[in-house]
């Protein structure tokens, strides 16, 4: 009955998602490309099979998927790959990671109406899927498991707050999460909440974004990147959030007395959303800083120095390249309540991490970090420029965090091997 609720408010709402993918191109024009998809319609898209299905909605689900895409095409090579997004940055990232290759296939998923989900289904006919993450659509679902296609949450999680909003639908959660073939868990308290939900067919496999290996290009650029700053340490603010960019431009402006004699280092400034990139930098001007944009750059050849304040990151699928040029890094989404972004790509370039206190999506990984030596959590922007200045005052400090930083990144690896373990069951049924 919840689900019946659920579709006709759907159906009612639907006229406004698509005004709302109008609204959103006003600053994204992707969001008007390929609008059939979000209805169900893939004429113009190859259908010949078999498949297998991997959902990332957005940036982080599609960089998080990469390992085990890469693994599944090695290890199915008769199958192509069906890779679908909800976001048009996540769909560009896909194109950065995957454009050369001819058995992937990129579309939209359509909004979760039952008849547009049907469509979807039985113009692919996928052997199984895999939705990553949080991406769990009841109608996809249930759909999925009508038509006989095999559907895993992978690198699942589920926070105390999630789970707590979940629980409040009592056996109608329940029932959704039952027609998964198989929940497989980033961590231990991710698969407890998951069984306390009823799910009875559950693994803990780890998170695959620990398997995510910096690219060497990336990391070429991040070397020049850093030449540009001409000897200045630099701190990166990453995946910044709207709210947080004033707090950080406030607290950066009184870095001497915030941080003392502690030279004020170079920021780097990487706002989540492409499409707030002007909103950012306007931001900062008006703040007093000198802005540099990393789109003014030419990398591949001789670059002068950037002697301004900030260095606004107004790229996509460049974050190695920001976090090898950079000292240190702050992880943004925590600082407001939004739940934190993911810090082990930073780890893993060996990069030192300082990080809010708002972290419900990624408690288990931060406080591991942590624990580890590889990340500082503060509680507010002030907090942010003492820590800051402190480790970078310190060189074998920083050296120390350094060195925690790549072991706590190559202590966790593994999900994608167990990942691909508890999918071969079906997948080479």
């Amino acid at each position: 009955m919840l689900r019946l609720i659920y579709s006709l408010l759907w159906v009612a709402v639907l006229p406004l998602a698509l005004l709302r993918l109008a609204w959103r191109a006003r600053k994204e024009p992707g969001y008007l490309h390929h609008v059939g998809e979000r209805l169900g319609v893939y004429g113009s898209l190859p259908n010949q099979g078999p498949w297998l299905w991997v959902h990332a909605v957005s940036v982080g689900e599609t960089r998080a998927a990469q390992p085990l895409i890469e693994s599944l095409l090695r290890a199915y090579p008769r199958h192509r790959l069906l890779l679908t997004h909800m976001t048009p940055t996540g769909r560009q990232t896909g194109a950065q990671l995957f454009g050369n290759e001819p058995r992937i296939v990129q579309c939209y998923l359509p909004y979760d109406l039952p008849w547009l989900v049907r469509r979807f289904l039985r113009y692919f006919r996928p052997e199984a899927g895999m939705l990553m993450e949080t991406e769990v659509w009841p109608n996809v679902v249930h759909g999925a498991r009508k038509a006989g296609v095999p559907l895993y949450l992978v690198n699942a999680r589920l926070s105390p707050r999630s789970f707590r909003r979940t629980a409040r639908f009592g056996r109608a959660a329940s029932a959704m999460y039952r027609d998964f073939a198989g929940v497989l868990a980033q961590t231990a308290g991710d698969a407890e909440r998951f069984r306390a939900l009823g799910v009875p067919a559950v693994q803990i496999t780890g998170n695959l974004k620990f398997d995510m290996q910096p690219p060497a290009a990336g990391m070429a650029l991040g070397e020049r990147l850093r030449k540009v700053f001409n000897g200045r340490q630099v701190l990166a603010a990453a995946s910044t959030r709207e709210g947080e960019e004033p707090l950080l431009l406030d607290a950066f402006s009184r870095w001497q007395s915030l941080a003392g004699d502690v030279p004020r280092p170079a920021l780097l400034l990487i706002p989540r959303h492409p499409q707030r990139f002007d909103e950012v930098a306007a931001m900062a001007g008006r703040a007093g800083f000198s802005v540099a944009r990393r789109s003014a750059l030419n990398l591949d050849g001789e670059t002068a120095p950037v002697d301004a304040d900030i260095l606004l990151g107004d790229s996509m699928g460049e974050m190695a390249m920001y976090f090898a040029a950079s000292d240190l890094a702050f992880i943004g989404g925590s600082l407001l309540p939004l739940g934190g972004q993911n810090l082990i790509e930073a780890c893993a370039v060996g990069t030192p991490v300082l990080i809010g206190p708002h972290t419900f999506n990624f408690a288990q990984a931060t406080e591991d970090a942590i624990a580890a030596g590889a990340c500082l959590r503060v509680d507010n922007a002030d907090e942010l420029v003492r820590s800051a200045g402190s480790v970078l005052a310190d060189r074998a400090r920083l050296a120390d965090m350094r060195a925690h930083a790549q072991t706590f990144a190559g202590l966790h690896r593994g999900a994608t091997v167990r990942t691909l373990a508890a999918l071969a069951p079906v997948l080479e049924d």
